[in-house]
């Protein structure tokens, strides 16, 4: 069986696992994603995993699990470093709008190269710090670089009282839950990634509306 062939159940069976419905093209462009992460990748330091396999659970099913968390409103995908999991999550809901901001200058030029071949567009690609972006989206979601509270405060210039939060983490979240400003409020979510036997968590927060 070839790599592409693996690659390619693999992601299927792995969408089956989720309850998600991807068509036979969406998982095309993922498989397609990966391709071309892996070949950056051999001259830029975009992702830590080289393995293409790994990418597929580690990247794709990762990103695609926290999919039915995400709401269909404007997003912005703060740190998206080599387009995760906006990339993933703009395949996955083509009618959606997804702006992914990183201040790496390279990987945003990978996400630009990224957007033109798999012809999102419904992607837009920012290079710039959180505190310079100057919008406030409806919707923020990040693969989580800090504490809660540390990130909440990073982002305060762009959040409204009506903006999402989906911090994807890899652990348990009670403890940082717990020591939230006060006036924030959000719960957690424990997600099985199909072929990954390790914890992820994904908090969604919001601020208080009383």
């Amino acid at each position: 069986m070839s790599l592409s062939t693996t690659l390619s159940d693999t992601l299927a069976r792995g969408v089956d696992a989720l309850g998600l419905s991807l068509s036979d093209d969406q998982q095309r462009l993922l498989l397609a994603y990966v391709d071309l992460l892996v070949k950056w990748n051999q001259a830029y330091n975009l992702t830590a995993i080289r393995d293409p396999a790994e990418m597929v659970t580690r990247h794709l099913l990762d990103s695609l699990a926290v999919l039915p968390y995400v709401a269909d409103t404007d997003t912005l995908d703060v740190g998206t470093g080599a387009g995760i999991p906006g990339i993933i999550l703009a395949v996955s809901r083509p009618d959606q709008a997804f702006t992914l901001l990183d201040s790496n200058g390279k990987k945003t030029r990978f996400v630009r190269q990224a957007r033109r071949e798999l012809g999102l567009d419904n992607v837009e690609v920012v290079h710039a710090r959180v505190e310079q972006y100057g919008k406030s989206p409806s919707q923020i979601i990040c693969r989580a670089f800090a504490s809660l509270s540390d990130m909440l405060a990073l982002m305060a210039p762009i959040i409204t009282d009506n903006t999402r939060v989906l911090a994807m983490k890899a652990a348990s979240t009670e403890r940082e839950l717990a020591t939230m400003p006060p006036h924030w409020q959000g719960n957690h979510h424990s997600l099985n990634i199909p072929g990954l036997d390790e914890p992820r968590t994904l908090v969604v927060v919001q601020q208080r509306s009383d």
